[in-house]
This record gives structure tokens, sequence and C-alpha cells, in this order.
């Protein structure tokens, strides 16, 4: 028996990306929990919450002086869906960092794509290690569009037919480009997504330049806005010291 694919699914384009925390247990307690017990011990919660002031100071201590490991007593779960070739360079980041992703061997892929729209520049001038992106023309952003589109239908296309002739998944599979959608979960601590955000965000507060493909940049900008909420007084360290991972 055979799998039997829907009937001539139509692609669907996008040009943003989806990030949502889904579970957490991360605070700016959980930071200075773990540095104070070298010195103190255990505390309470109330003990913690006693002299707020302190406890800013010791975080931003922590952090310009790299202390790193205070920060990975915290865990954060993201959803996150995006271009497959937003997720190769996602899962160059390792340390720190668990990752389980939707399976073309086991279900038919739906037939979403990434089309940039408008407000991604194009060109790309300058030499390798020294270059910039500039906007494109009208022209180039129809071409890019219409080539796109039309290369994404024909792909699909191809792996519907595969599907429907009874060859595996896994197989069909690799006619999709790196510009169809996937989904995954995405786990870290906070000083495994500094990291992550010090490489792949932009930013005037950095002391390091950072130039990351704008794709994964969406993504991470969306995570660190759900960080800076959870953890203001780390986030707020962050940045007063370069956009520097401890």
């Amino acid at each position: 028996m055979t799998d039997t694919p829907a009937d001539d699914p139509k692609p669907g384009y996008r040009s943003d990306v989806t990030v949502e925390l889904v579970k957490h247990t991360a605070s700016d307690a959980d930071v200075l929990f773990a540095a104070r017990v070298s010195t103190i011990g255990e505390q309470s919660l109330d003990e913690l919450n006693k002299d707020p002031e302190r406890s800013k100071g010791l975080i931003n201590y922590l952090m310009r002086d790299r202390h790193g490991s205070p920060f990975e007593h915290n865990s954060m779960t993201f959803f996150i869906s995006a271009p497959i070739f937003v997720f190769r360079e996602f899962m160059r980041h390792r340390v720190g960092w668990s990752y389980n992703e939707e399976s073309g061997r086991y279900r038919e892929l739906q037939p979403v794509f990434y089309v940039p729209d408008e407000s991604r520049k194009l060109v790309q001038e300058g030499r390798p290690g020294k270059y910039v992106f500039v906007e494109g023309t009208q022209a180039q952003q129809e071409l890019v569009g219409r080539v796109m589109e039309d290369s994404y239908r024909q792909a699909y296309e191809a792996y519907q037919e595969m599907l429907a002739a009874g060859v595996a998944r896994e197989v069909a599979r690799a006619v999709l480009p790196v510009g169809l959608y996937s989904s995954m979960y995405a786990t870290c601590n906070a000083r495994s997504l500094m990291h992550f955000l010090g490489l792949r965000t932009q930013h005037e507060l950095a002391k390091v330049p950072s130039f990351p493909q704008r794709e994964i940049e969406m993504v991470g900008e969306k995570m660190e806005a759900e960080w800076a909420r959870l953890m203001p007084l780390t986030y707020a360290a962050f940045n007063a010291n370069g956009r520097v991972a401890p």
C-alpha cells in the first residue's frame, strides 16, 4: 500500500518567520541563585529580592568579567517556523542547544516556500569579508519573485509525482529546495542564546560587529524579544557590556 498525496495542493509563499516561546524556566533569580551559592549557600527568593540594586550589580559584574556558568541555570524552548536554509545556519550552534525538527521521512512536507518581500536587500556589493547589501531594483524584485515561485512549483510537482508513484518520502524529498519552510523546537539557556544573538544579529551596542543573513536575524530578533521579557536584568547587562556572551 502506498501513500497518496493530497489533491494537487497549491504552493503558499511567505516572507516572515514564526517564533513562539512555548515553555520556560528562566528568570534573573536563576542567575543570582547560581552565582551566590559559591559564597553564601542556599538562599530563599525573599533573600534574593531584598536588595534589587545589589542583584543588578552582581549580574552586571558576572557579565562584564565573563563568569558565564551562572547564566546556564535556566531553560527556554521555542517553536520556530522558517526556511530550511535558516535551520542549516541555526544548527551550527551546538553548545547549549537542543533541536527537534519535523521530518520529511515520516510526513508529507507541505508546499510553503520563502519569497522575500520588498524590505529584503537583494544586491551584494564588495569583496568577501568586506561587503554590504543594498536595495534591489523593482525589476530585480519582480525577477526574484517570479523565478522563485516558478522553481518552487516545479519542484513540488515533481515531489508529488514521485509520492503518487509510491516512491518513499525520504527519497522524493530530495527534489525540494532549501526555501521550503520547516519547523522545529529549539531549547537553549541564556548563555547559549547570548552567543547566538552576538553572531546572528546586528546591533549598535555590539562591541564585535556581526554580519548575519537577514532571515536568521529575523528569528534572532524575535527570540531576543521573548528573552528580554523573561530576564530583564540579564538582558540589560548583556547590552551594557557590548553584547558579548560571558
